[in-house]
């Protein structure tokens, strides 16, 4: 499958459809990639309020769902399956979220597809995969991450690994459950078959983990793994504010040492030049550095190594700092979606990759609940 995002001649005008019968985060993350890029994703929901996350979260709910059409289908009524696979008929994939083996206890799973379309993708989002002694467990993102090898690579010596906020198992297999569909629809174009997707978020994971765990196998101490480093962290400044700072090469060691040793006498010493010594002696390198970046406010810090060619950043801390950073602004990474019916205007984040041919990936915004019900069922009858 060629894609071309040219403005009329996205996957959605080459006659990629999608059906989303998703919830929350990881089948919704999948499926507006998708839609970013052109394609007719067709979110199903049920009659009973629709997809969770239009309560619990609006907002999220917005960036998750934008350029989609909804269609309200009740999949308990023989009714609403028979409308689902109707629409089948004319889809390329269908992206569900459900435990395994729900879609099939309701006569729709992926041999019931094939029956009236051989060339569907059905990819199956779930926690643990389809099979497995795992597969039936419910689960959430921190779970997948406890299991997948996340919490075994540390950041820094004497210190356990924490979450963080965003949620990593979610995301990471959301983004192989959008490449692989693309994949499997490109070859059904070819060979005129589908297939049946096993995404698992927990192997997501790991996929993300493992280069990093795996060579950890031997080591008395995760922490001797050569990428953990002293001179690769987040600091705390004077005000209480925070610094990324990660000299990992010597070159960039030397220029910060040498501009801020007449200000820090203690920098004034080259035992730590060579990357092999400054790993060895991680735990005094940091704390040098923590006692350094301590003594002078963000404030200063900003203004003085902006003057050098050093890897650094100020940590954001919140939204507004993000959306007030000059590179975000020039590379117009944030746009207003329009309004909908159910909400204003809002910020969102484009989709992360400028094609030269042109792409807006800001649409439109997310729909209604049951929005398109009309229209899409009367393009059933065309």
């Amino acid at each position: 499958m060629r894609v071309d995002m040219t403005a009329d001649r996205r996957l959605g005008s080459a006659g990629i459809r999608v059906l989303d019968l998703s919830r929350l985060l990881p089948g919704g993350f999948a499926t507006v990639l998708l839609a970013d890029l052109g394609a007719d994703v067709i979110k199903v929901e049920s009659p009973d309020g629709g997809d969770y996350g239009r309560l619990v979260d609006p907002a999220t709910f917005a960036a998750l769902n934008r350029n989609k059409r909804s269609v309200v289908l009740d999949l308990r009524d023989p009714a609403g399956r028979e409308t689902l696979l109707r629409l089948v008929e004319r889809s390329d994939a269908v992206v569900e979220s459900y435990r395994p083996g729900v879609l099939t206890g309701m006569g729709v799973g992926y041999e019931r597809l094939r029956e009236v379309n051989p060339r569907v993708v059905l990819c199956s989002i779930t926690g643990f995969g389809q099979t497995g002694p795992y597969a039936a467990r419910p689960g959430h993102d921190l779970n997948f991450l406890a299991l997948s090898g996340f919490f075994a690579v540390p950041h820094r010596p004497g210190e356990s690994v924490d979450r963080v906020g965003v949620r990593v198992a979610d995301l990471a297999g959301a983004m192989y459950a959008a490449l692989s569909l693309v994949v499997a629809v490109a070859a059904a174009q070819e060979c005129g078959e589908g297939q049946h997707l096993d995404v698992s978020l927990h192997e997501a994971a790991a996929s993300w983990a493992g280069p990093l765990a795996l060579p950890l196998l031997g080591l008395a101490d995760p922490a001797d793994s050569p990428l953990v480093t002293g001179d690769n962290d987040v600091f705390t400044v004077a005000d209480g504010r925070r610094i990324a700072f990660a000299s990992f090469e010597d070159k960039f060691w030397l220029v910060f040492r040498k501009a801020f040793a007449a200000e820090f006498p203690e920098l004034d010493d080259d035992q730590y030049d060579r990357r092999a010594d400054r790993t060895r002696a991680r735990k005094e390198v940091r704390e040098l550095l923590t006692a350094v970046f301590a003594r002078r406010d963000l404030a200063w810090w900003c203004a003085e190594l902006s003057r050098l060619d050093l890897p650094w950043a100020p940590v954001y801390e919140t939204p507004g700092e993000f959306l007030a950073d000059e590179h975000v602004a020039a590379r117009d990474l944030v746009g207003v979606l329009p309004g909908s019916a159910t909400a204003g205007p809002c910020r969102q984040v484009r989709f992360p990759v400028r094609f030269g041919a042109g792409l807006d990936s800001l649409r439109g915004a997310a729909p209604g609940h049951g929005e398109h019900t009309a229209e899409i069922l009367a393009e059933l009858e065309r």
